[in-house]
């Protein structure tokens, strides 16, 4: 079922993207920064509400999950476009998040694994960048300098994270398609 109160929360954070790109790349921090809180607070209570009234939806399942990505990539992107945060910075959390959906792509059309779950290494990057957009934005806001330090030091734990996991995701899969592969193998009495 598509209308249920937990995806009307998730569509709020999905209309509160735009607005949030937008306030950063004008260099409007605070605003940004507490649109991207409100968004956060749906991602919540989206969740919440779900589990508590038992309101899961198979919409919901794939909906929650592309509205989290399009909002951090949203707001990584306004950070670049408002001198924020650099390029290279940007590039790497995309090319981390091209290439898992590019080796997910491949699982799913090659092998018959199907349970792609997020690694210890993917949660990991994923708060790193939101931590990183937290200190980066109050930074910026409230002219704080130690917030900039945390910040600096977070955009490098951000790197660091995003090559982590690309690497563990790209060792989970090659052991995935050498698992594929023995039980073809098996499945034509060893002809591959």
């Amino acid at each position: 079922m598509w209308f249920t109160i937990p995806n009307l929360f998730t569509m709020l954070r999905v209309l509160m993207t735009p607005y949030i790109l937008i306030e950063l790349s004008r260099g409007e921090y605070m605003v940004a920064g507490w649109t991207f809180g409100a968004a956060a607070f749906t991602d919540t209570m989206d969740g919440y509400i779900a589990r508590r009234f038992h309101a899961e939806s198979r919409v919901g399942m794939y909906l929650d999950p592309m509205a989290d990505k399009l909002l951090l990539s949203s707001i990584y992107i306004g950070l670049m476009l408002g001198h924020a945060i650099p390029v290279w910075v940007v590039a790497v959390v995309f090319g981390r998040d091209l290439w898992i959906l590019a080796l997910s792509g491949i699982a799913l059309r090659f092998t018959k694994f199907r349970d792609l779950k997020p690694s210890v290494w993917g949660k990991a990057s994923t708060f790193a960048q939101i931590m990183t957009v937290v200190f980066i934005t109050a930074a910026h806001a409230y002219h704080n300098s130690t917030f900039g330090a945390i910040a600096d030091g977070l955009v490098w734990l951000v790197v660091a994270l995003a090559g982590m996991s690309a690497g563990d995701y790209t060792v989970r899969g090659i052991r995935v398609w050498r698992h594929s592969r023995r039980a073809c193998a098996g499945d034509n009495g060893g002809v591959v």
